[in-house]
């Protein structure tokens, strides 16, 4: 996966915005909240998203994957995908959506309605 590749997945989730911050990182979010910082640093491909819990346990001793830096030391359950040579775009793209599931169900019922997602 690719930066560019990383921008249009999340752009084509529902009711996402993006900006860029933090020293460039392409950060996307859903109802103002986080769920993807993506940047190329040293010519790689980096991305955090949230995970759950077991999640976190599994994927932080994953070869492409390490607790994501400032956030995970907070004790929030982000991982850093880097330069991923044994993750596929497929399971990259699931790890996506799956941290933006985690924080739009967070939302609250009224600002989910104003945004479309609720069914």
């Amino acid at each position: 996966m690719t930066l560019d590749d990383c921008n249009a997945f999340c752009a084509a989730l529902p009711a996402t915005t993006h900006v860029v911050q933090w020293g460039g990182s392409d950060v996307w979010k859903v109802g103002g909240k986080v769920f993807v910082i993506a940047s190329v640093e040293d010519n790689q491909f980096r991305v955090s998203f949230k995970v759950t819990p077991v999640g976190f346990e599994i994927l932080r001793d994953h070869p492409d994957c390490i607790p994501a830096p400032y956030l995970a030391s907070r004790g929030m359950t982000w991982i850093q995908a880097r330069g991923a040579t044994q993750m596929s775009d497929d399971e990259l793209r699931d790890h996506l959506r799956g941290s933006y599931d985690l924080i739009a169900v967070a939302l609250p019922k009224k600002l989910k309605r104003e945004l479309g997602l609720m069914a």
